[in-house]
C-alpha cells in the first residue's frame, strides 16, 4: 500500500518526519497483518475480532480519563521541555494514542470467504488511516473534503502500490508567493512520476497534437475538444525538477500521460513524454509494482524537498488549545 504523504494542503504526519513515518507505517501494517493472517489461518479469527470490539467499546464509552490526561500532559510535556520531534513525541502514543487507542481500529461487517477478501477489508481499513496520517498530526488537524474518501484514482495508488511508493496527491506548491495544484507525483525508491490522468468514457481515444486542446472521440458521444494534458505534466516536472535541483535530489524523473480505460493516437509526442493507454497500462502497471527496493535515502530527501514547498493548512485540536493558549499567554506576559 502506496503511502500519501501530501494530500491538496491538507497537513501530513510526514511533514514532521520523512524519515520516521515511512518505516512505522511499514512496521505498523506488517505487524497487524501478519496477526490478523495468523488468526485467519488458525481459525481464530472470531476471537480477534472480540478482543478488537472490547477494546473500542471500553475506548470510545468508557475512557481512562485520568489515565489519557497525563499521558497527553507528559506528551506535551516533551514539547516545552526538551523541543524534540512531533514523531519521537508520538512514539509514546503507540499502540495507546490518545485520539485512536487501536490504531488499526479491525471491523469485520462480514466473515471472509477468503484470504484475498480479508485482506482486502484489511486494505480498506488501512486506506482509512492513510487519510487519517495525511490530514492530521498528534496537534493539528485538516478538514478533508469528504470527495476524497471515494476518490477511485487516489484509492488506485494507495492500494494497489508497494509501501515504499510516496505519493502527492493533488499537492498545492507555494513558489514565489503563488498557489499552484498539480495531478500526481509518485515517489519510487528509484525515480520520480509526474502522472498526468486523461480519462473519459470506456474506450475514449485522445488525438494528441503539440496545440493547446486534443480531440476527444468516443463511438457513442461527438466529438470533444479536451486541453493538452501536457501542458500540466510540463509545468508538473518542471517544479519537481527545480526542487531537486535546489535540495541537490539526485532522482530521475519521468512524466506520463495515463489513461487507464481509453486510447492516446500522438506519433509525433516528445521524447521525454510516456503515453500509456488501455493498450500499455497492464505492462506498465506490473512493472511499477515489481520494483521491489526498500525505501532510499535519495527518495526520502527528494520527498522532503517537496513537502518544504506545499503549502498546508490546518487547525489545532481542541486537546492542544488550552495548553496552547496558556503557553502564549505566558510568554507575553509582564516580567
Amino acid at each position: 500500500m502506496a503511502q500519501l504523504i501530501k494530500m491538496q494542503d491538507y497537513i501530513s504526519r510526514y511533514e514532521q518526519d520523512i524519515y520516521h513515518y515511512p518505516t512505522q507505517f511499514a512496521r505498523l501494517k506488517k505487524q497487524q497483518w501478519d496477526k490478523l493472517k495468523a488468526a485467519y489461518n488458525a481459525g481464530e479469527l472470531d476471537r480477534l475480532y472480540s478482543e478488537h470490539t472490547e477494546s473500542e467499546t471500553q475506548v470510545k464509552f468508557d475512557p481512562p480519563q485520568e489515565e489519557s490526561k497525563g499521558l497527553l500532559k507528559k506528551v506535551k510535556g516533551i514539547f516545552h521541555r526538551t523541543g524534540k520531534l512531533e514523531a519521537e513525541a508520538e512514539e509514546l502514543l503507540i499502540p495507546n494514542q490518545i485520539e485512536d487507542p487501536n490504531v488499526f481500529s479491525l471491523r469485520f461487517p462480514f466473515r471472509p470467504a477468503s484470504l484475498d477478501e480479508l485482506k482486502q477489508n484489511f486494505l480498506n481499513q488501512l486506506l482509512r488511516f492513510q487519510m487519517k496520517w495525511g490530514s492530521s498530526t498528534l496537534r493539528e488537524k485538516s478538514f478533508v473534503d469528504q470527495s476524497f474518501f471515494l476518490d477511485e484514482r487516489l484509492r488506485f495508488f494507495l492500494q494497489r502500490f508497494p509501501d515504499t511508493f510516496l505519493v502527492l496527491y493533488k499537492p498545492i506548491f507555494l513558489l514565489k508567493n503563488a498557489p499552484v495544484e498539480v495531478e500526481v507525483i509518485l515517489l519510487t525508491p528509484v525515480d520520480a512520476w509526474c502522472i498526468t490522468f486523461l480519462e473519459a468514457e470506456e474506450d475514449a481515444a485522445f488525438i494528441g497534437s503539440s496545440e493547446r486542446f486534443w480531440v476527444r472521440r468516443h463511438h457513442k458521444h461527438p466529438d470533444k475538444k479536451v486541453l493538452n494534458p501536457l501542458l500540466g505534466a510540463n509545468r508538473m516536472t518542471n517544479i519537481v525538477s527545480q526542487l531537486f535541483e535546489l535540495y541537490e535530489v539526485n532522482m530521475p524523473i519521468k512524466k506520463v500521460v495515463l489513461s487507464r480505460n481509453g486510447y492516446v493516437d500522438y506519433p509525433e509526442a516528445p521524447y521525454d513524454i510516456t503515453m500509456v493507454d488501455k493498450r500499455t497500462f497492464p505492462e506498465w502497471f506490473e512493472r511499477m509494482r515489481a520494483i521491489s527496493s526498500p525505501l532510499k535515502a535519495q527518495q526520502l530527501k527528494g520527498a522532503q524537498a517537496l513537502l518544504e514547498y506545499c503549502q498546508t493548512t490546518s487547525s489545532l485540536r481542541p486537546e492542544w488549545e488550552a495548553d496552547y493558549n496558556q503557553t502564549e499567554g505566558n510568554e507575553h506576559a509582564a516580567p
